[in-house]
């Protein structure tokens, strides 16, 4: 049975697990790691569709791709864990904004950005995306 964190806070406790995990599986690749006897193979290109799902840090990955006779990708179609967890981001956002009216915008903001880093560690720190305006309630 598995075990539900329900605080997005809480989710760096199991990065740190995986992290662990990773590491060891590094270290078990190298140590059984023989060199191939050719460095590469020679492919052939031909027109189709392939399609994949791999983890990602985040969640799963999903891609598509369609490619012509030449080998030229004419289309591609990713779907990263981040859309995917859009809508739990959200709640979760709403459930926590009640506990940071009392800070400035600007803290405010940096708190909530926190809470998306939970999902996606990269979006809020690399954009600084989030645009926050505090409206009072209509009474």
């Amino acid at each position: 049975m598995g075990l539900s964190i329900l605080n997005p806070f809480n989710a760096i406790v199991a990065r740190s697990v995986e992290i662990l995990f990773a590491l060891e599986e590094a270290l078990r690749l190298i140590q059984g790691y023989e060199m191939p006897r050719l460095s590469s193979v020679s492919v052939t290109p031909r027109a189709g569709v392939g399609m994949a799902c791999t983890e990602a840090p985040r969640g799963m990955l999903y891609h598509r791709y369609a490619v012509d006779e030449q080998g030229t990708i004419r289309e591609a179609k990713i779907v990263p864990p981040t859309s995917q967890n859009q809508r739990r981001i959200e709640d979760d956002l709403r459930a926590f904004v009640p506990q940071v009216l009392n800070l400035s915008t600007k803290e405010a903001a940096l708190a909530c950005e926190r809470v998306i880093r939970c999902y996606d560690p990269c979006i809020s720190c690399a954009t600084h995306f989030l645009q926050l305006e505090v409206c009072e309630a209509a009474t």
